[in-house]
């Protein structure tokens, strides 16, 4: 997939290299979006009807998209509602943040040695500790 990710973007970034002497960002974005989802259409025509997107589809679409203020998402003839593009990206953002939050180890943290000495030396010096008043 991360493959596949990083030859989209660099295709797509030649692509946007032509369109820099237009000027205007919102239409080069739109016409990106829409290249792509043409790409993606001709893969699957010899498919199923149904348009499938792959992760590194959703993945470049929501990069791309998300830039774009929710009317002009709206506006555009895309193959996807404008809220599904906001949901992947919503996705890849909470993956990503899940990804690097993740902790390390699983359960309790070790103890550290001096408090673990600490603690064993406490119990060896109250032997009555953990008792209760009545069985002392």
């Amino acid at each position: 997939m991360l493959l596949r990710l990083a030859y989209l973007t660099v295709t797509n970034a030649f692509a946007a290299l032509r369109l820099l002497p237009m000027g205007d960002r919102d239409k080069d974005v739109k016409i990106l979006a829409l290249r792509h989802q043409i790409t993606v259409l001709e893969r699957q025509l010899s498919a199923d009807t149904r348009v499938r997107f792959a992760p590194e589809d959703r993945a470049f679409l929501a990069a791309l998209l998300t830039s774009l203020p929710r009317e002009v998402l709206r506006r555009l003839r895309l193959l996807i509602q404008p809220d599904t593009v906001l949901r992947w990206h919503r996705d890849l953002t909470r993956r990503r943040h899940a990804h690097t939050c993740r902790p390390k180890r699983r359960g309790r943290p070790p103890t550290v040695r001096s408090i673990r000495a600490l603690i064993l030396r406490l119990i060896r010096e109250n032997p009555g500790w953990g008792l209760s008043a009545g069985a002392r």
